[in-house]
Parts: C-alpha cells; structure tokens; sequence
C-alpha cells in the first residue's frame, strides 16, 4: 500500500495534485488506517486504467507512467 506521497512520487506529481483529485471525485479510492489514507498498487493501477480509457493524451501529457 501507497501512502499519498508515495503515490504522488510514483506518478511524478505533487501530494496536493492526488487530494484535488480525490476532492472532484476523479482520484484512486484510497483507505484510511488511522488517520493516513493509503492506496492498494492494484486500485491505483486500476484507476490509471480507466484514466486512459477516458482520456489517452492526459496519459501522454505526463498525468500518469
């Protein structure tokens, strides 16, 4: 599991980037332990998958690896 920074840095976008997006309701379902939000590498890599589908060139752009 991804904490957001890890995920962030994985992506090569800033944490902030990562909780905007979950705020529009565009993110990768995350879960809490504690008072952290993790990501499971399977969700994120599902997520990056309906990214694409929806939208390839934002893959292109740098919005995902």
């Amino acid at each position: 599991m991804l904490t957001t920074s890890e995920l962030a840095e994985y992506l090569g976008v800033q944490a902030q980037a990562i909780y905007d997006l979950r705020a529009d309701g565009r993110g990768p379902s995350g879960i809490r332990v504690g008072r952290e939000l993790r990501y499971r590498i399977s969700d994120v890599r599902r997520w990056l998958d309906r990214m694409h589908e929806a939208d390839p060139a934002m893959m292109r752009s740098g919005g995902g690896r």
